[in-house]
């Protein structure tokens, strides 16, 4: 492809040599870059792509686009100087594989919690409806039927519409995603034609990277921001943040809510860990899923589902027959006569919303016992929230290891424990080894009880000193019937 038709889309600022040569590839990566390869100098939260022209021309990069450009320029090399070299970069992946997301019916899902439920939930509906679809998710993409890794919630720009082209290339009409503020903010999603934008929730989360709740906000803001007219922007009007997300968009907009009114409105009228009886917009549906988040995140689907002309009926029918994701909320029964639920509940928010959720069903009729802990080398700020969390909401908590990358486990706990009072602390265990705190959770649960692991949800490894082990507590909670 001539550079030219690459940055027809990109504000050049300056420029030194041709643009009419021809490139064999897009990287940046300099460690990647092969002869003919035009580099871009993106700058991350570790690196700076800028430090490594040299090696990438030294590689056989024939063109560089940068912020700045280097002190001394190579012959026989063409420099662009952009204003944001994230930003070049989707654009530029956009047009190397032809412009994939503007021949998809792309949606976007971002907030705190629920994104990869209501992906995934929506990805399952237009499957059964009968289309071709993608997903991409935290937990797995999908090309139709053909799954493929996922190693972030949202990829590179490059990697991202590779995903994308395979899935125009395999005849897909709808792809659904999760939009990470990570992605946002780092431009991973330059230059994607999103049709619509839903919104879920925002909680804490994420401070380590955005360093206030105020950045993290913008974050998801500027996706919506960026929705073009011909677009939807479907909004939770039940949290605080929704109305706000809506503010400076361009896109069409759409609220759903569980408390008031709403463009899709539902109520829960029965709920049991088998699931619940709704009214969504004045029509009854049973569903497979417990709890008002997943109520949430049903009418979710259900409004951007319509919205993208699908039957209310036919839609209704549909949602009545999915299952929960993978390691959200999680059924397992013990033959012992207790209840295990695995959830990905990694937030402060998101640990109450399930712990309330066990209580209301509970009623007082047995006992919750939570098993929690939390990430190493991520916000410490949350680490006492969720120690409260788990110690008011539970009969037990134990407090243990989740992930703790490059931290000594015991000074996460540490952590946590400092946000408990003396009473607090008489509720909690502190048992350091994930594997028997889960047992010692299943040992300790009669009759009736209802032991909650979570944190990891869907994972299915700790990373420990940097090294991946595999451990899923689904397989943990299992050992133990």
């Amino acid at each position: 492809m001539i550079l030219a038709d690459l940055l027809q889309h990109i504000n050049c600022l300056e420029n030194y040599g041709t643009t009419g040569i021809e490139v064999t590839r897009i990287q940046f990566d300099s460690r990647k870059v092969t002869q003919g390869t035009v580099f871009v100098a993106t700058r991350g939260t570790a690196t700076d792509g800028h430090d490594f022209i040299g090696m990438a021309i030294e590689n056989g990069a024939t063109a560089v686009v940068c912020e700045s450009m280097p002190e001394k320029l190579t012959e026989n090399v063409t420099f662009i100087r952009v204003s944001n070299s994230s930003d070049a970069l989707g654009q530029m992946a956009a047009a190397w594989f032809g412009y994939p997301s503007s021949q998809l019916t792309l949606v976007g899902v971002t907030g705190t919690n629920g994104k990869t439920t209501i992906a995934t939930l929506l990805y399952e509906t237009f499957r059964a409806l009968g289309y071709k679809t993608g997903l991409l998710s935290t937990v797995c993409n999908y090309i139709d039927s053909e799954a493929v890794e996922a190693t972030h919630t949202t990829p590179d720009a490059i990697a991202l519409n590779e995903l994308l082209a395979r899935m125009v290339e395999a005849g897909c009409k709808y792809a659904f995603m999760e939009v990470s503020s990570h992605a946002v903010d780092q431009r991973r999603i330059a230059g994607l034609d999103f049709d619509g934008g839903i919104f879920t929730n925002l909680t804490r989360d994420h401070i380590d990277y955005h360093l206030t709740f105020e950045n993290y906000l913008k974050a998801k803001k500027r996706f919506f921001d960026d929705l073009s007219a011909d677009a939807f922007a479907l909004t939770n009007a039940d949290d605080k943040n929704g109305m706000v997300m809506l503010q400076n968009t361009k896109a069409q907009k759409y609220n759903y809510s569980l408390r008031g009114m709403a463009d899709f409105k539902t109520r829960i009228f029965e709920h049991s860990f088998e699931g619940m009886l709704l009214d969504m917009n004045d029509r009854e549906v049973n569903v497979a899923f417990t709890g008002k988040f997943n109520a949430s995140n049903l009418t979710a689907v259900f409004g951007a589902a319509v919205l993208l002309g699908q039957d209310e009926l036919e839609v209704l029918r549909i949602l009545s027959s999915l299952h929960s994701v993978s390691g959200r909320f999680e059924t397992l029964h013990a033959p012992q006569g207790f209840t295990a639920i695995v959830d990905y509940a990694h937030t402060p928010d998101a640990l109450n919303n399930v712990i309330s959720t066990i209580n209301q069903i509970l009623e007082g009729n047995g006992r919750l016992i939570t098993v929690v802990g939390c990430g190493g080398n991520r916000d410490k700020g949350k680490r006492p929230m969720m120690a409260r969390e788990a110690v008011d909401g539970s009969w037990k908590a134990i407090l243990t290891s989740d992930n703790p990358r490059f931290e000594d486990p015991q000074d996460i706990l540490n952590d946590m424990l400092a946000g408990l009072d003396v009473t607090q602390k008489s509720k909690s265990l502190t048992i350091v080894d994930r594997r028997e705190a889960i047992k010692t959770a299943c040992a300790i649960a009669q009759k009736g009880d209802v032991v909650l692991v979570a944190g990891k949800g869907h994972e299915d490894y700790q990373i420990i000193q940097g090294v991946k082990h595999h451990f899923d507590d689904r397989e943990e909670v299992r050992k133990c019937f």
